[in-house]
């Protein structure tokens, strides 16, 4: 059985082009607080939620909005939430990192790891009430190194459950490279559990999706947990704002209100030897060098792109698809921001 991409290119532009716009309200100011977008997860989202059916579900991390909107919610509720109203989906208390559906069986938290002891309570359920459904976990890779994801998937592996964790890698924990604060192989964790791991390219949503059929039938079938370790990039960073991604966007704007300080504090009498302010100031500027390199920054990156490319041989089937989505979200951001706040 193969991907059909015409099913998968519509899921993950409309989740691209809902999360611009959420971006767009953001800088705006009508979105306040932290906004962590899932731009660049969109072929791993995709691959996995298209082959879900009902009574199975979704435990999410704190960039649920995606997989909440290729799942089937309202993206009117989703924007309505964020933006703070009480006809959001969570009466607007809820904000980007705690978005829940009882009726699509989706909930997501801000507490990182918390999604594996979710989807496996999740799991249990469906094993004892639904047989022959199952639970996903989302997570970054940076929940790996939770002591409840580490039980999750112990637990999930003893009692066979019906659970897919999902490990969503872009390689950064916020500004921190992940190599230099996680020990061994991600998918040799899962192993030690017992848990089946599969490596594939989260850019690619063709490979995610035959990745991830496989490990959904297995836990259909009785077969237990599965471990799917996806790479991918965040192409916004940690969250919005982000910045090192500002510097580099910006550099005019953004460098002189970074290096007056940095030079005020180098200059001033007293603190730290020269070496040190030295040192400290070359790690800054290898830094800023390192973001100009960034995978973030490579279009090769985003799966969206790569997805359209492999449609255009049927360009006018494709512009007709991408005119409609389009169309769809600007109503329904319009809808949104014509509505009284409460």
């Amino acid at each position: 059985m193969a991907p059909d991409l015409w099913t998968l290119y519509p899921l993950m532009l409309r989740s691209r082009l809902f999360e611009q716009a959420i971006a767009d309200l953001w800088r705006d100011g009508l979105i306040s607080g932290e906004m962590h977008l899932g731009t660049g997860e969109e072929a791993i989202i995709a691959g996995v939620v298209s082959q879900l059916q009902d009574g199975d579900a979704m435990a999410l991390d704190h960039r649920g909005t995606a997989a909440l909107l290729m799942r089937g919610v309202d993206p009117g509720l989703i924007l309505r939430e964020l933006l703070g109203r009480a006809t959001g989906l969570c009466g607007g208390v809820g904000g980007h990192m705690h978005l829940f559906s009882r009726d699509h069986l989706a909930a997501s938290s801000g507490i990182v790891g918390a999604s594996g002891p979710a989807a496996t309570g999740f799991a249990l359920a469906a094993q004892a009430l639904r047989p022959g459904t199952i639970a996903i976990a989302f997570f970054g890779e940076g929940a790996m190194n939770q002591g409840m994801l580490m039980e999750s998937l112990n637990l999930a592996s003893v009692w066979a459950l019906p659970v897919v964790f999902v490990c969503k890698d872009d390689g950064w924990a916020i500004t921190t490279q992940s190599a230099s604060a996680t020990g061994g192989s991600l998918s040799d964790r899962a192993h030690g559990f017992g848990v089946p791991a599969v490596e594939v390219d989260g850019r690619d949503v063709s490979k995610v999706w035959s990745a991830v059929h496989s490990a959904i039938e297995r836990a259909r079938s009785g077969g237990g947990p599965t471990f799917l370790h996806a790479q991918c990039v965040h192409l916004e960073g940690h969250f919005m704002g982000f910045q090192l991604l500002r510097s580099v966007r910006d550099p005019l704007g953004q460098v002189p209100a970074i290096a007056l300080p940095l030079t005020q504090s180098f200059l001033r009498p007293g603190g730290a030897p020269l070496r040190e302010r030295v040192a400290g100031l070359m790690h800054v500027a290898g830094v800023m060098r390192a973001t100009q390199h960034d995978p973030r920054q490579d279009l090769a990156n985003d799966p969206v792109p790569r997805v359209r490319q492999a449609l255009l041989v049927d360009p006018e089937r494709l512009l007709a698809l991408e005119d409609r989505i389009a169309g769809e979200l600007v109503e329904i951001v319009a809808s949104a921001l014509g509505e009284v706040s409460p």
